[in-house]
């Protein structure tokens, strides 16, 4: 299997690159996400690989980081995903959004990717949702922009979930609180657990 491939970008083009290594040409399949970070053509280069093996073809799938490769391979374990609507999926959100989508299970956002819709939309996020470890789910909280107010809510939201509160039930219990100027972390804490 090929892991990764490091050499000159021959050609590039949204969805699609040549990297020639040591003479050979090898055609990359890209989502826009990777796209967008690779370099000039003529420039050297290196693209981590998925290489996808079926019974009448083999495609390399190329990413820019391992996280992209990993939730493309996550996306390829749901049965009805195949490549192209996992590519469609890195194409339309960044990893970090399709965490987010998946954990608050987003069917909305999930299904306004070009060729996933409403039932693949939420077979993913049932088959994907509990795929990501603990400290993955508060990164993507913490990433998160929704929830109102400042930090203070963002930290107790995090708080919860250290304490095995489910990241729905932790943020759905945040929000519901009021805050002022005074407010503290442990304060918005206790509210949460008392419901007052």
């Amino acid at each position: 299997m090929i892991t990764f491939l490091e050499g000159l970008l021959e050609e590039k083009q949204p969805g699609r690159a040549v990297v020639n290594v040591g003479g050979v040409g090898y055609e990359v399949l890209v989502p826009l996400s990777s796209f967008d970070r690779l370099p000039p053509e003529g420039a050297k280069t290196r693209i981590l690989i998925y290489h996808h093996i079926t019974d009448v073809s083999q495609v390399l799938f190329g990413f820019a980081t391992d996280d992209e490769r990993r939730m493309f391979t996550l996306l390829l374990g749901v049965s009805g995903v195949g490549p192209k609507i996992a590519v469609a999926a890195l194409s339309g959100l960044s990893v970090r959004e399709l965490k987010t989508a998946l954990i608050e299970s987003d069917v909305k956002r999930l299904s306004s990717i070009s060729g996933i819709g409403k039932k693949t939309a939420e077979r993913i996020i049932v088959e994907l949702r509990d795929k990501f470890s603990a400290g993955e789910a508060l990164e993507t909280i913490a990433g998160a922009e929704d929830l109102p107010g400042d930090s203070r809510l963002r930290d107790a939201a995090l708080a919860l979930i250290s304490l095995g509160y489910k990241q729905d039930d932790a943020r759905k219990m945040v929000k519901a609180l009021k805050l002022d100027a005074t407010t503290t972390v442990e304060q918005l804490i206790r509210m949460a657990l008392t419901g007052k």
